[in-house]
């Protein structure tokens, strides 16, 4: 999916887009990226968010619900090393990342709230493409995701599909 400006985005479909709250931070060498959404659900548990970014991402990107935890990383260098891999666009977490000094390396879109060393236990628990409430939007699994220096817009495929 081609990456267009989220402000430029808005410019085309003003209320219609719909957007993240401001907050998040830029942690991989990618700033601007896009790419249809895949949706994680958990909380302190990264066992979904691992398995997925081990699979193909096709320039996918996957939008991380981590409830705002700042308690523990959702993902670091090893886990978004195999994402770089496996060919994913980005990540998004709504939560925390660790080992920022290699994610900056990484030619990887990656927006977190925040990083921290302590890594997450993992339970084998989380839910794999179900709508999740984020801070300003819904995201649901199919959706276009365009993230940049100024922040997180998401459209549906069919307004995504209108851009070309």
């Amino acid at each position: 999916m081609p990456f267009v400006a989220t402000c430029d985005l808005f410019d085309t479909f003003k209320d219609a887009a719909r957007f993240l709250q401001p907050g998040l931070r830029d942690f991989g060498a990618v700033t601007r990226f896009s790419g249809t959404v895949v949706t994680v659900k958990c909380v302190d548990d990264n066992s979904r968010v691992k398995e997925l970014l081990a699979t193909p991402g096709a320039g996918k990107v996957l939008v991380v619900d981590g409830a705002g935890s700042l308690r523990c990383a959702l993902m670091g260098d090893m886990i978004a090393a195999s994402a770089v891999k496996n060919g994913w666009a980005g990540v998004v977490i709504w939560g925390c990342v660790r080992d920022v000094a290699e994610l900056a390396k990484l030619d990887l879109g990656i927006k977190a709230l925040a990083s921290t060393p302590r890594a997450s236990t993992r339970r084998d628990q989380g839910l794999v493409d179900v709508p999740v409430e984020l801070p300003g939007a819904l995201v649901n699994p199919g959706d276009a995701l365009f993230a940049d220096e100024d922040g997180v817009v998401l459209l549906t495929a069919e307004q995504a599909a209108s851009l070309k």
